[in-house]
């Protein structure tokens, strides 16, 4: 029934397997010879496959989970450094035919404010962003062949790209939205996005089919497959994720494993980013509904082993998430963070009211501005950057991964966070958190090891002081 190479869903994420690596993982969950050599197999950085992370996942030894935290710390600076990559999300559209009962976009919900965003209107949306510092967006938006049809995602991925305000511009747009065809990939190619990302929420089939009752998001395989349609459409940038709290976060994990060594069996190519969202309180969603509640250190836990499990790719943690809790993860593997989200149609340029009825998918738990991000960041020492450069020059999908995967992508994306940290210092910051940034920049230029390279950052930290942009290795 398991077949990594299958193009079929059932296959690839085949359910015997998942349960009998369930079953594996209990039999040796305190197998400390077995765990050991797991362990030694991750510390060369080459990860792990899903049953030897499984076992690491059930294992309750609390040396072991440690010696789990303190390898992820260390294989994230080795792949990623001390960077923090920014972003936002921008919700085009909530019409949305699907039934999903853990969204409130879902058909039946007659109360929540149905909005689509005109292009007049995404201008405003995008100027409010780039007045925060924003240069990467996740746009997002339900699925609904009406109302948000192909042609209108391409069109307002094209006036999102054309909106220039002052120093402002989005360099990149992700774009996560409902599965699709071939055919339309290619042209989300053509509009130039960066990652596709599509959440698979459960990779329990008979959950997944409970979850989706009605609408086109109802086909698990159809949906499970749209990572291999995106390939052969030529989008090389794909990001997965469950949503953690639907189905048992065991069998999550075994899934979501089993689905980045599909991509990388099959295309050469595995996930560019991994998304971690937990279940969160929404309009008419109380996620105390579902029993499948994970806690911070069971989730903690999850971000550790997918970081040794999966060492190349990005990891990201949303606003659905407290400061705390994204505080504790981002040693454990996080390289990407939302800041000054908002979930609702509109958000930025018009935030909602409290007396308002409103359009947002979730509930934002962090709630600070991105200056207060960036400046939290940096007291921590992290390397917050705004960089886009490896999509605009064509490191993406195999290109990528091969300088990812030898570590040699540190030589671009370090000098490149450090140009674009300055860019954000010099446009948008708040005098404190100016001023903490050119000290890290001043540190951080020390830790740039090719003197060319070196040089040539600190030139263009200079051109930036003097009213140059966009300048990248």
């Amino acid at each position: 029934m398991y077949n990594i190479n299958s193009l079929k869903a059932e296959e690839f994420i085949s359910h015997e397997e998942i349960e009998a690596t369930l079953a594996y993982a209990d039999a040796n969950k305190d197998n400390l010879t077995l765990i050991d050599e797991i362990l030694a197999k991750a510390r060369l950085g080459k990860g792990l496959n899903h049953r030897e992370a499984s076992v690491l996942l059930a294992c309750e030894q609390e040396d072991t989970i440690q010696q789990i935290y303190t390898l992820a710390e260390q294989i994230k600076k080795d792949y990623y450094g001390n960077r923090i990559v920014l972003f936002a999300p921008l919700y085009l559209s909530n019409y949305c035919v699907n039934g999903c009962v853990y969204c409130p976009y879902h058909l039946k919900n007659k109360h929540i404010a149905r909005k689509k965003l005109t292009q007049e209107e995404i201008k405003k949306e995008v100027t409010a962003l780039q007045d925060m510092g924003h240069k990467r967006l996740a746009i997002e938006a339900g699925e609904d062949p009406v109302n948000n049809p192909i042609e209108y995602i391409l069109e307002c991925i094209d006036t999102i790209y054309s909106i220039k305000h002052k120093n402002g511009a989005i360099r990149r747009v992700n774009v996560n939205i409902a599965a699709t065809t071939v055919e339309n990939y290619r042209k989300l190619k053509d509009a130039g996005i960066g990652t596709y990302i599509l959440f698979q929420e459960t990779y329990h089939k008979e959950s997944y089919e409970k979850l989706h009752p009605t609408g086109p998001k109802h086909d698990y395989a159809y949906h499970t497959e749209a990572m291999d349609r995106a390939m052969e459409g030529g989008i090389d940038d794909v990001g997965l994720g469950v949503l953690f709290g639907l189905e048992l976060y065991r069998y999550e994990l075994a899934g979501l494993l089993m689905h980045a060594e599909h991509l990388e069996a099959v295309h050469g190519v595995g996930p560019h980013t991994i998304s971690v969202p937990r279940l969160k309180k929404a309009d008419d969603i109380d996620p105390d509904t579902f029993d499948n509640g994970i806690s911070d250190d069971t989730f903690a836990k999850i971000c550790a082993i997918i970081r040794i499990s999966v060492p190349y790719t990005g990891m990201i943690i949303s606003t659905r998430e407290s400061q705390t809790v994204r505080e504790r993860v981002l040693p454990l593997g996080v390289s990407q963070i939302s800041g000054a989200s908002k979930t609702s149609v509109g958000g930025y340029a018009n935030p909602e009211q409290e007396e308002e009825i409103t359009s947002a998918q979730f509930d934002v738990s962090d709630q600070r501005t991105l200056d207060e991000v960036v400046n939290w960041l940096m007291k921590m020492d992290y390397l917050p950057s705004f960089c886009t450069a490896c999509y605009r020059e064509g490191r993406t999908g195999d290109r990528f991964m091969e300088l990812c995967k030898s570590k040699q992508i540190l030589n671009c994306c370090h000098p490149n966070a450090l140009i674009t940290l300055k860019e954000y210092l010099e446009d948008y910051a708040c005098e404190e958190t100016k001023q903490i940034g050119i000290k890290l920049i001043e540190r951080e230029l020390e830790n740039i090891p090719k003197e060319k390279v070196r040089e040539l950052t600190a030139q263009h930290i200079k051109d930036i002081e003097n009213g140059q942009r966009d300048f990248r290795f």
